[in-house]
């Protein structure tokens, strides 16, 4: 399950939707970031946590409120929790614990710790907020179009992005909140990609890159993706099954991003 590795940071992948969840190791503090989603796979990352964290503080960031990513909360019950503003106020928290039920009781799944969302510990309200440990640095920066709640977490030192659902190399953009931010959140990350001279990328799904052309790529792609939305051609999704090995599971995704842009964000 451990998809990459370096000195200080570990990062799993799901065998569901290649969902990722990482765990960054410092003097004082465990960082993880959206564990999930398997029971199997969550004991993994469970067993990790308590072999590496001796004394240490354990923060739990999530970087949206989608089931997938809030799914292992109760498996850290004594964490730190980090979220935007949007997560913590989020009006629709019942329902995001009900699909959390919902996808256990049509896979038969039983889990070993409870299911409720997370109440958050420190609430990032605007970009650029910091939290500083002995010996690192995480600058924050909110991230709404993916959801209303998206967080994109900088890790300083060492120079790295965790990107949440944007910035993936197996997905298209996936809009379930505004087309408008997304757009906006897509210029952030080129911006926070020069500012904070990122040279690694951790998306919510696929591939972790420690290759400054690939992110920038990856950027590029979003962006021309979400162009394409606003003046669709002809072909369009021939073009999208060539590029994305899984695009016969995700076209009704695309084919609700034709919707949103068209209709001016609205959502049905």
């Amino acid at each position: 399950m451990i998809h990459y590795q370096n000195e200080n940071m570990t990062v799993f992948q799901s065998a569901l939707y290649k969902t990722t969840t990482t765990l960054i190791e410092t003097t004082d503090a465990i960082i993880l970031i959206d564990p999930n989603w398997l029971p199997n796979e969550v004991e993994e990352i469970k067993s990790f946590v308590e072999r590496v964290l001796n004394n240490r503080k354990l923060y739990l960031i999530f970087t949206h409120s989608d089931f997938d990513h809030i799914i292992a909360a109760g498996a850290f019950p004594k964490a730190f929790v980090i979220a935007s503003k949007a997560f913590a106020n989020n009006p629709n928290k019942d329902e995001a614990v009900q699909q959390i039920i919902n996808f256990d009781a049509q896979y038969y799944i039983t889990r070993d710790y409870p299911i409720y969302y997370p109440a958050v510990d420190l609430v990032i309200e605007e970009d650029g907020q910091k939290l500083e440990l002995a010996l690192l640095t995480l600058t924050f920066y909110l991230a709404p179009g993916h959801t209303e709640d998206g967080l994109f977490t900088i890790v300083e030192q060492q120079r790295t992005l965790l990107a949440g659902d944007y910035l993936s190399d197996v997905e298209f953009p996936f809009i379930d909140s505004s087309y408008a931010d997304y757009v906006a959140t897509m210029e952030k990350a080129e911006a926070i990609f020069h500012k904070h001279a990122i040279h690694t990328l951790v998306p919510g799904h696929g591939t972790v890159t420690t290759k400054p052309a690939e992110i920038a790529e990856r950027i590029k792609e979003s962006k021309v993706y979400l162009q394409s939305l606003a003046n669709p051609e002809a072909g369009l999704e021939v073009q999208l099954q060539n590029k994305y090995q899984f695009f016969d599971g995700m076209k009704d995704a695309h084919r609700q991003n034709l919707k949103i842009a068209k209709m001016g964000d609205y959502i049905e």
